[in-house]
């Protein structure tokens, strides 16, 4: 950029002032400048349009105000001083989807798609905030929410962490034929909890830990020259170093471990405790998940269920994010569901059935609110009639629909539950079901799609939803209109995104005045549309993250669209998770509304471009199906 020393010294300052120029390195930040020309637009004029062709710039908002227009949809996003347009079409070497106006008189700083992708290779924080700009965003909102309780929780790690990053030492392992009276002696020397199984070459065949020693050395009374083998967990799931720490305390919850292996290349390298894992974090997924599996009283799974909340509480507090916080309460969530189907059924229950998650349990992300949305399939004896079947699982079902409202999940007031004889129904009558609302498309067959069609076998035969998935799966891929229809109705759900202010909330006179639905306007348009990509290429991903992924090859969809998609849909998780929390702290009813003027700039700011997100996601969704 030509002029004096000093018009370059105020470009630097100016631009230092907004993200993520005011992460780069100073000669990076002049170079910049030194390369950027100044362009005045007066109001209503074009800055970029569609027509235009393959993007050829990227805009600097230095002065103004910027809108963008969209078809049908008219003027949908607005940008404001600091704000770079269009990255991602010059990322992609594509047009841009949406016309840019300005509204007023506007001044910007012009730089060129080539001296773009130079500063790309020069400034790392300038590539990631390009490449990742929600997610780079979203990390500087944990980072500041962690600072909240850094009082308490410094010296704690996030759940994000690699495995390897726990590890305290090298995994103490002995031969299979070792005497367990040497392998107790290395125990206590080594001060361990749990000694692993290995071959010469040090591949895990088991896992002994001192809480074995009772169960199945003492009480059976064996001799201390006993092979260790005979009394050893034989094959034990492993999982990589790199794997996040949350991927352990899944497979703690789900599995009742108390220790994971690590592995590389088929050869043991460490062994993850409860301890290493949560003593940072002071929460106990496995004493919780244990108690679930061991208890015989309804009474104490109430109890289990608000533990259950409470740690929810106490992760979010400690800044766990918040895909791996809905994944671990709905994972207990589960067990916890399983442990009262069982108590329920008692020993002897004659028919074989499948008890259905439908809605967020069936996606894994349930918040710290959640109601009950689930089914049954069920097999019918030979020689039994359907109806005095249906009648006495209906039963069963309330009871078991009833446990779960004492346990703190609500029973669903549009009556989704298994309890409903319209949703507890065999194989063949869930086929046909699903059938008719595919063929028809109407406004109630919607509306179920989107609770229905995420659909996970939550306890029993499980091949039952295995086989309804596939089957449903090949029969909406031949039903395109009903795809399209789909499409239509989720677009209706528009992010609440505005012109005038920043945000449109409820009216003064609502029941939640001046908020946001942070589900139904937030969360739910990112769900709708990874639900019907899904569904477009067969995948049976069940969670919107995953869905989203699946459907980026096959459909043809940059992936860093889709990431910007994924963290948007996860800031706005956090943030339903975060007002809960204060609901919770306050008394108050938990729900999904916040007031938008309560957040900080930085929390803001990325709402703001989370809706924006949405909109680019509804625009792709309206693009494919011509809604």
């Amino acid at each position: 950029m030509s002029g004096s020393n000093s018009l370059l010294t105020a470009t630097v300052e100016h631009l230092s002032r907004f993200a993520p120029f005011d992460s780069m390195a100073a000669e990076d930040l002049l170079w910049l400048a030194q390369h950027l020309s100044l362009v005045y637009y007066h109001n209503g004029e074009v800055l970029l349009a569609p027509s235009e062709g393959v993007s050829e710039r990227v805009l600097i908002i230095k002065q103004g105000r910027v809108v963008g227009e969209s078809g049908e949809a008219g003027a949908w996003l607005e940008l404001h001083e600091g704000e770079a347009f269009p990255i991602g079409a010059v990322l992609s070497n594509r047009p841009v989807v949406s016309t840019f106006r300005a509204q007023g008189d506007v001044f910007a700083y012009v730089l060129g798609a080539e001296d773009f992708r130079r500063l790309l290779e020069r400034s790392l924080p300038f590539s990631r905030f390009c490449t990742e700009r929600i997610a780079n965003l979203l990390d500087q909102s944990q980072r500041s929410l962690q600072g909240v309780y850094a009082a308490s929780s410094n010296e704690r790690q996030s759940l994000h962490s690699p495995l390897s990053s726990l590890a305290r030492r090298a995994p103490v392992t002995c031969l299979p034929e070792t005497m367990l009276g040497e392998a107790l002696q290395t125990i206590q020397a080594q001060k361990i909890s749990a000694i692993v199984i290995a071959d010469e070459a040090q591949h895990p065949l088991g896992v002994f830990s001192v809480r074995d020693l009772i169960g199945r050395v003492i009480l059976p009374g064996l001799s201390l020259t006993t092979p260790i083998r005979a009394v050893m967990t034989p094959d034990p799931m492993t999982l990589p170093p790199s794997a996040h720490a949350f991927e352990a305390a899944l497979l703690m919850a789900q599995h009742g471990f108390r220790h994971v292996l690590m592995a590389e290349e088929g050869r043991v390298t460490g062994v993850i405790s409860e301890k290493d894992l949560f003593s940072l974090q002071r929460v106990g997924v496995t004493q919780i998940s244990a108690a679930i599996r061991s208890a015989t009283r309804l009474e104490d799974l109430r109890t289990f269920a608000e533990d259950i909340r409470q740690l929810g509480h106490n992760m979010l507090a400690q800044g766990v994010g918040s895909e791996q916080l809905t994944q671990i309460i709905s994972t207990l969530n589960d067990l916890l569901t399983q442990r009262v189907i069982t108590l329920e059924c008692g020993q002897d229950c004659p028919y074989r059935f499948c008890w259905l998650a439908f809605g967020s349990e069936g996606r894994l992300e349930q918040t710290l609110s959640t109601d009950q949305d689930n089914g049954l399939i069920f097999i019918l004896p030979a020689g039994e009639d359907l109806e005095t079947v249906r009648a006495r699982l209906l039963a069963l079902s309330e009871r078991i629909n009833k446990a779960l409202d004492a346990c703190g999940f609500p029973l669903c007031k549009g009556q989704v539950m298994a309890s409903n004889p319209r949703w507890c129904l065999t194989l063949d009558e869930w086929k046909s079901t699903f059938a008719h609302w595919i063929d028809s498309g109407d406004p109630e067959a919607l509306l179920n799609a989107s609770i229905f069609f995420d659909i996970r076998p939550l306890f029993g035969v499980d091949a039952l939803a295995t086989e309804l998935r596939a089957w449903l799966a090949d029969y909406v891929q031949a039903a395109p209109r009903f795809l399209h229809q789909m499409a239509v109705n989720a677009l209706r759900n528009r992010p609440p995104l505005g012109l005038i202010r920043d945000f449109v909330v409820t009216s003064a006179s609502g029941e939640h005045p001046a908020t946001l639905d942070l589900k139904l306007n937030g969360t739910t348009p990112f769900v709708d549309a990874a639900r019907i990509f899904a569904l477009a290429i067969g995948s049976s991903a069940s969670g919107t993250a995953a869905r989203l992924r699946a459907a980026a090859a096959p459909l043809n969809i940059p992936s860093v669209e889709v990431e910007a998609w994924i963290s948007s849909f996860f800031f706005l998780q956090l943030l339903r998770l975060r007002r809960q929390h204060e609901e919770s702290l306050a008394g108050e009813t938990l729900d999904n509304h916040i007031d938008p003027d309560r957040l900080n700039d930085l929390d803001r700011r990325i709402l703001k471009e989370s809706f924006r997100q949405a909109r680019k996601l509804q625009s792709r969704l309206a693009m494919d199906y011509q809604a």
